[in-house]
């Protein structure tokens, strides 16, 4: 029985019929509290040499302090660690790196200013006469290392501008020079592009050719069925289930990780459509986007949907004012917004939620409170002076509605869960009152039970007669939550579908640049 009260559950059809090998690590009922706050409460966890192991689970679930208990950065309370059959414990980082266990974050940090080879060898560069750093050996060292991975990249290349996708496979050949026979990847795909993700994917199973053990860590359910060979479900820090990717549907998995059926991942509700709210008409900026014109009703979500570059959120950025555009016009309520700002288009009812929630939607460095509040100084002031108890009030307001998980609202926001931030972002702009909301990728990097919360709330808001512009990368939620699809492929709009035509296929297909006649040609 796990610490949640439940039986360890295998969802394999027939589990007496696969007979795992003996894991490389393995962990036994890890328990980790922070003062009152129980992280793991029996977790465990397999890895085994030459195989893949995703670890999936809500935000909170306690995949990051599994992640930091095997990485040194954290010393479990009570459990076991066994490391080739004999028990362990990770005094810091440097001992779980010499036990050869790497780690990949999503965004590694790298040292900017010296090239990719140093960032390689940092600490350890080989030496030639007279003890100098033999920079010829490190590069060619370097060379072969990404030779074994199958990518190209320039040793010699500094490492500032480095693509994100491009830095964890600098971080990935590093573990390798360290002889890492462990690797553990905490959300790499994260910030990748579908380009990008693939050749991590290649990379991955490069490393699984080589007998590497791989912890893969992520939300997007078709990565983990599309690389895993076993699934870790973890709920309320203790294991749930363990069990072969095959034998298993998204369903189950998603039925154990928040421990209710998710009937529906995108609970639409119908809306009365009304009138036009929003027109962007002939939308231009010279390289980025071009004649880009759509409508939004009252009460309607309209899906803008793409390849990664097609220039949704560049069109977004351009219609709330953050970015300039050469030609065309917003109109809000048959109104043509006049100034180009931020400012000018709150005042005209819109709101905006960024793409990247951390670095454009929140100050870190505040807490909860203050981020739900940034967009109402002004109203909450009197004098010049901010009220503390309208401040309180309305953050006491928004997070009641929006069932904002946090210790209080003194907390600073960046102790609360990926899905909580999202939920002060989207408070902090429905605060405001807007008649128009634009949401940049709503659900990026929160779990399936926050998705469904968060998808609930924007269909809600949109039955109260909001308008919604919703982007999204992930296909299923434009298709399961849009009245009405736009379809961008290079800058330019090449599709606009009802709900009813709105299909993997005709999606694809428009944001690809394929027509029909294309399509039959190459049938």
């Amino acid at each position: 029985m796990d610490g949640t009260g439940m039986h360890d559950v295998d969802l394999r059809s027939d589990a007496a019929e696969i007979v795992p090998p003996v894991p490389v690590l393995e962990l036994r009922g890890i328990h980790k509290s922070f003062g009152a706050v129980k992280a793991l409460q029996g977790a465990n966890l397999s890895l085994y040499r030459g195989e893949v192991t995703a670890l999936v689970g809500e935000n909170g679930a306690g995949k990051s302090t599994m992640v930091k208990t095997l990485a040194g950065l954290h010393q479990q309370d009570r459990g076991e660690v066994i490391l080739n059959g004999e028990e362990i414990s990770f005094r810091d980082p440097l001992h779980a790196r010499e036990a050869g266990i790497a780690v990949i974050y999503q965004e590694p940090t790298m040292f900017p200013d010296l090239t990719v080879a140093e960032n390689i060898f940092m600490g350890r560069q080989p030496l030639g006469s007279f003890r100098r750093i033999d920079r010829k050996a490190m590069r060619q060292q370097a060379l072969e290392l990404f030779s074994q991975l199958g990518v190209k990249i320039d040793p010699d290349r500094i490492a500032q501008g480095l693509s994100i996708a491009d830095q964890q496979v600098v971080e990935i050949a590093k573990a390798i020079s360290l002889d890492a026979r462990i690797l553990i990847m905490d959300e790499p795909t994260a910030a990748l592009s579908g380009v990008e993700v693939q050749r991590l994917f290649t990379v991955t199973r490069t490393l699984q050719a080589r007998g590497a053990a791989v912890l893969f860590i992520s939300h997007r359910f078709e990565e983990v069925f599309a690389l895993a060979d076993w699934i870790t479900v973890m709920r309320d820090g203790a294991h749930v289930a363990t069990a072969a990717a095959s034998e298993l549907t998204v369903d189950q998995v998603i039925r154990q990780m928040v421990g209710r059926d998710v009937a529906s991942l995108f609970p639409k509700q119908d809306a009365e459509i009304g009138d036009v709210t929003l027109e962007v008409r002939n939308l231009s900026r010279r390289g980025v986007f071009h004649d880009v014109s759509f409508t939004v009703r009252s009460g309607e979500i309209v899906g803008l949907s793409g390849l990664v570059g097609a220039g949704r959120s560049e069109v977004a950025r351009a219609i709330f004012g953050i970015d300039k555009y050469d030609t065309g016009a917003v109109i809000v309520h048959n109104h043509p917004l006049k100034a180009l700002s931020p400012k000018a288009s709150m005042a005209a009812g819109i709101g905006f939620v960024p793409e990247d929630r951390r670095k454009q939607g929140l100050v870190m460095e505040l807490n909860v409170s203050r981020n739900l509040t940034l967009t109402l100084r002004k109203r909450l002031s009197r004098f010049g002076l901010l009220s503390s108890k309208s401040e309180a009030s309305t953050t006491n307001e928004w997070a009641k509605k929006l069932q904002i998980k946090a210790g209080s609202p003194e907390s600073p926001i960046s102790t609360l869960s990926g899905g909580n931030q999202q939920k002060v972002v989207l408070g902090k702009w429905l605060a405001t009152g807007p008649k128009i909301l634009i949401i940049d990728e709503p659900t990026r990097g929160i779990d399936v039970g926050t998705k469904s919360e968060v998808h609930r709330l924007i269909s809600e808001l949109a039955g109260t007669g909001l308008a919604v512009l919703m982007i999204s990368s992930e296909l299923p939620e434009i298709l399961g939550m849009s009245d009405r699809v736009l379809v961008m492929h290079e800058g330019r709009i090449t599709a606009e579908l009802s709900r009813s035509e709105a299909t993997e296929e005709t999606v694809m297909t428009a944001a690809t640049g394929v027509d029909s006649a294309d399509k039959e040609t190459h049938a």
